[in-house]
């Protein structure tokens, strides 16, 4: 396949990924909990959890898509979406849906990391514009799966959206089993799991020591918080103002169409103008329109918020991984991505759970204005601290 080839098969095959993936995720989840008896907190960390499981495995994944090759890592990380979402008709109790979320998150974990390494590495020349086109087609997943999974529910229930999901984990798996995607596999002087794990360690020690890339990746991970509180908590307040959960799941849809029409534009415009500008701009409208949610009820002016918050997280996510991949040693580009991911997932995860302590004990408005300022002082640290590396 040629690298255009390459490229249209990984956009597609993560489009079916991430309808499947979000189509249980939002907002199915945080309605299946409440309708199996959790509490605000048991919500936050049930829809954490899976993100747990990427900030353990998304480092160690990356490294070793550097050393066995992209495809390997692939492979896993599409069966881990297409399975997991036929066990959800069978969960009837809290810790079961726990455990099950932890093994759904070995899906992005094993495969976002080597995922965005191959587009870098497809388009060097490009890459703000090849990231941000093909996180563009993962956020289509964001686009289709939040609508699709609310509508289900709300016309057939819980089990037809969960086995819907299943489906069409199953077409993405069926799509990169059955083409080759053509990506380079590093050559291996070395055999054993003692010369794996010192690959391994030198990926690990050579990104850590790479202060750009970690400024990078915690500026990321504050707005990563703010979005896993709206994944959590939006449907949740979107039922208590009235909003039925088909429409509670078009706010997550317009978010996302926002977010997908932009990342490429973003990303072309990162190319030229620099990724650090763009960064702070994005922060700075996601936690504006953040901090209004919960003083709004209209279910048009939620849309326009939702939209507002979409075109803030394209405008940091498509400068912030093209930003990592521009600082990362060429060799290694996954172990790079990893660790981004690794932090993204730290404040993805956190979401959830602070929304869900600050909401039970404070209210809606104070959880979210809390969680506003986070990505606002994110923004003044990551302007101040870029000048000095």
């Amino acid at each position: 396949m040629t690298a255009s080839r390459s490229f249209v098969l990984i956009c597609t095959v993560g489009i079916f990924c991430f309808i499947s993936y979000n189509m249980v995720r939002m907002p199915a989840l945080s309605l299946f909990a409440e309708s199996l008896g959790a509490s605000p907190e048991r919500i936050g960390l049930i829809v954490s959890v899976s993100t747990i499981t990427g900030v353990l495995l998304k480092l160690p994944s990356g490294a070793l898509s550097d050393i066995y090759g992209r495809r390997f890592l692939l492979r896993i990380g599409v069966v881990a979406f297409g399975l997991p979402p036929f066990l959800y008709p069978f969960i009837t109790d809290l810790d079961a849906l726990t455990a099950l979320r932890f093994l759904h998150g070995l899906a992005t974990a094993m495969f976002a990391p080597s995922a965005l390494a191959t587009v870098a590495e497809l388009y060097r020349e490009r890459r703000g514009a090849a990231l941000g086109t093909y996180t563009a087609c993962t956020q289509s997943g964001s686009l289709l799966g939040p609508f699709l999974g609310g509508y289900l529910i709300h016309a057939a229930g819980f089990d037809t959206a969960f086995v819907t999901a299943g489906v069409f984990g199953c077409v993405a798996m069926v799509l990169f089993y059955s083409l080759h995607l053509d990506v380079a596999v590093p050559p291996r002087t070395e055999e054993g799991a003692g010369a794996v794990l010192s690959e391994m360690w030198k990926g690990f020690a050579a990104v850590v020591k790479n202060k750009k890339v970690l400024i990078t990746s915690v500026t990321d991970a504050a707005k990563m918080i703010a979005n896993g509180a709206l994944m959590a908590f939006l449907p949740l307040y979107g039922v208590s103002v009235g909003l039925n959960p088909g429409e509670v799941g078009m706010l997550f849809t317009v978010q996302a169409v926002t977010s997908f029409f932009s990342k490429p534009i973003m990303g072309r415009i990162s190319d030229r103008v620099g990724r650090q500008p763009l960064i702070i701009l994005g922060l700075c409208i996601c936690a504006v329109t953040f901090i209004c949610v919960p003083h709004v009820a209209l279910f048009p002016i939620l849309l326009m918020l939702s939209a507002g918050f979409g075109f803030g997280e394209a405008v940091v996510s498509s400068s912030s991984s093209a930003l990592v991949a521009d600082s990362s040693e060429f060799k290694r580009l996954g172990a790079g991505l990893g660790m981004q991911g690794t932090i993204m997932d730290i404040g993805h995860a956190s979401g959830p759970l602070l929304a869900g302590l600050l909401i039970a004990n404070l209210s809606y408005p104070m959880a979210f204005a809390i969680i506003a300022g986070i990505q606002l002082m994110a923004a003044g640290v990551f302007w101040v601290m870029i000048k000095r590396v």
